[in-house]
């Protein structure tokens, strides 16, 4: 098969890439407690993974507030950074480039996540159906509704953009090569954007401008603070996870790529709904994005090689990513790129545990 468009380099901001394959973030829940310190087992996974020609890894919670799930990884102490520096060195010495994802859950919550705190939102309104799990003190997680969060104030508000830019340095300091901005699965920028999830009278609510408000005031404190060649974003326009709906997704996600362009942002990381039944993100939207938006354009969500391939060869993709085929598949790269079967991964391992299920998956042999 061809796939002669994946192994072409690419320019990211400053970085020279070797190939147009991403390992996006996905959420393992393996840091050190107390603490969610990124540690040694994390930084084994990543430098298997880094023949990517760009990791994006698990979302990090920018606050304590921000954390969402049990084990989750935080980049706010001093700690914390430290752990996420022997990831970023461990990849580095393997040759690769990696970006750290910054994340604030909204009220993808529960208040024994975050200290018995209230959650809190673009708005008063629970997400409906949504489980969070919370360390009930065994190796398996406990899962339980979230709860309704309570409506950012404009104090809250210019606290957690602060927040974002502080993360944003920290993250420079722990040495990743950029950010990628979590605005995507119905998190908490998510729920400022989402007509249905954002009931707000104020600035920040209302018209699609107002809804990207929240959006356009983080991504430019972020890329005052450390370049906007090193700060990437991310969005699902037409997800309803974490129930997160928009009315018009096209019009909104389209103005929303305009927005980053003029903010200048190195990429924008477009994640299609990935489920099996799931509609294919339509190609007329796929279309005005890269009339709207021009960087570098990354898509996310049910990709196989020949249809990454495709993406790139059209034009309207400039990388892919490969999600779960990273986690059974540490040389991903090469297996697409020689046709060598795929391994596939243990569903039980995802989140949670030890090295099993995370670092113990072999590279391919053809023994």
């Amino acid at each position: 098969m061809n796939t002669e468009a994946l192994f072409q380099p690419v320019q990211l901001g400053q970085l020279s890439l070797n190939n147009r394959i991403v390992m996006p973030p996905m959420t393992r829940s393996r840091a050190s407690q107390p603490g969610n310190v990124a540690n040694d087992m994390m930084a084994a996974y990543y430098a298997q993974r880094a023949s990517a020609g760009l990791i994006v890894a698990e979302g990090t919670q920018i606050s304590p507030m921000g954390q969402g799930y049990a084990w989750t990884p935080g980049i706010y102490t001093p700690e914390q950074i430290m752990g996420w520096k022997k990831v970023t060195d461990a990849v580095h010495e393997q040759g690769g480039a990696i970006f750290a994802q910054l994340w604030h859950v909204g009220r993808v919550t529960h208040p024994d996540n975050i200290g018995g705190e209230q959650p809190i939102s673009s708005s008063a309104l629970k997400a409906e159906n949504v489980k969070v799990f919370i360390d009930n003190g065994t190796d398996a997680p406990g899962f339980v509704d979230v709860v309704e969060p309570r409506a950012m104030t404009k104090a809250d508000i210019q606290i957690v953009i602060d927040q974002y830019r502080q993360a944003a340095v920290n993250a420079m300091e722990a040495g990743f090569d950029g950010i990628e901005l979590h605005a995507a699965n119905g998190y908490l920028i998510n729920q400022f954007i989402d007509s249905e999830a954002n009931n707000r009278t104020d600035e920040y609510g209302g018209s699609i401008e107002n809804r990207l408000r929240f959006l356009g005031e983080v991504v430019a404190a972020m890329t005052d603070a450390i370049g906007a060649d090193r700060v990437g974003v991310r969005l699902a326009p037409f997800t309803s996870l974490n129930g997160t709906v928009d009315a018009t997704p096209v019009e909104t996600y389209t103005a929303a790529a305009a927005l980053l362009d003029s903010l200048n942002v190195v990429y924008v990381h477009i994640a299609e709904v990935d489920w099996d039944d799931a509609p294919d993100t339509p190609m007329a939207f796929k279309h005005a994005v890269r009339e709207a938006y021009k960087g570098v354009l990354i898509y996310a969500g049910r990709y196989d090689a020949e249809k990454a391939e495709s993406a790139l060869q059209e034009g309207w993709a400039d990388m892919i990513g490969f999600g779960r085929p990273f986690i059974a598949n540490p040389d991903l790269p090469s297996r697409i790129q020689h046709g060598y079967p795929l391994a596939m991964h243990d569903p039980n391992t995802l989140f949670g545990g030890a090295e099993q299920g995370l670092t113990d998956y072999p590279a391919y042999t053809s023994a």
